[in-house]
């Protein structure tokens, strides 16, 4: 009998005792391939983001991305794993209309897709929702600062610049812990109102373009590994240029098969 222990995923548990003792790494994944890639590489947490809208559908925004959509891909990164914990994004209007609707939408990615625990982006207003999907069994991810969900309203400027702005995340902050948020994403919130929001917190704060001082950090993996054809974010620098060895292999490889059969014609 083989003495090895056997695989199981990280939990939310794990997670929130995290913090304060090691930092925590979070990427996005869309597919089982790259998803198990990642958890080779010792991520904690996988997210399927609804970002798979921006790099993978080639929309403009995530606003057009559907729950058929989550559950295809979180399936898929949920098959491609062992280890992390999968965090599937609720999409575009899948829990804003009323916390019935989100308990079923949310319910269908944990229990369909297999994922561990969902995210929703927002503030305060989203506690009543967060409270009644944890009382129903449902681990929750918070996101304030940048939404992208609300681009159309908000825009992408940093969240925090003013006194009155990051009274207002800490607030919104302390209410959707309160709820039951396991962890809260801070995205593009000013470093130093991000330090204070996760000081003020008993639970993980994974920042992305917020600074270092949170408890964790995520980026969108194409950014990471420059994988796009677009300009990444401005607090991003990639790490590798994976576009350009694609275009550099996929090139030699036409040229040696048109040279081929050229020679075969001549």
């Amino acid at each position: 009998m083989s003495s090895q222990q056997p695989l199981r995923r990280r939990t939310v548990r794990e997670i929130v005792k995290a913090k304060g003792r090691q930092p925590l790494v979070m990427l996005t994944a869309y597919d089982a391939v790259m998803a198990q890639l990642l958890e080779e590489s010792g991520v904690d947490m996988l997210l399927v983001g609804d970002s798979l809208g921006n790099v993978v559908l080639g929309h403009e925004t995530t606003l057009p991305v559907t729950m058929t959509d989550m559950l295809r891909h979180t399936a898929a990164v949920v098959r491609g794993t062992r280890q992390a914990l999968i965090v599937a994004d609720m999409p575009f209007l899948s829990y804003q209309v009323s916390a019935d609707e989100a308990l079923r939408h949310a319910g269908a990615l944990m229990a369909e897709a297999g994922a561990g625990a969902v995210k929703l982006e927002g503030g305060a207003e989203l506690a009543p929702t967060v409270n009644r999907l944890v009382s129903a069994g449902i681990p929750v991810m918070g996101h304030i600062g940048l939404q992208p969900q609300s681009v159309n309203v908000t825009g992408y400027a940093s969240r925090g610049k003013t006194d009155a702005d990051a009274e207002r995340l800490q607030d919104d902050a302390l209410a959707l812990a309160a709820a039951g948020c396991f962890a809260l994403v801070l995205e593009c919130v000013v470093p130093a109102v991000a330090a204070r929001i996760s000081q003020a917190l008993t639970i993980p704060t994974i920042g992305i373009g917020s600074g270092e001082a949170c408890d964790g950090q995520v980026l969108v993996i194409n950014d990471l590994i420059g994988l796009s054809v677009r300009t990444p974010p401005s607090f991003v620098t990639p790490r590798a240029d994976v576009a350009s060895l694609i275009r550099q292999t996929v090139a030699g490889y036409v040229h040696d098969v048109k040279a081929s059969l050229t020679a075969v014609g001549s």
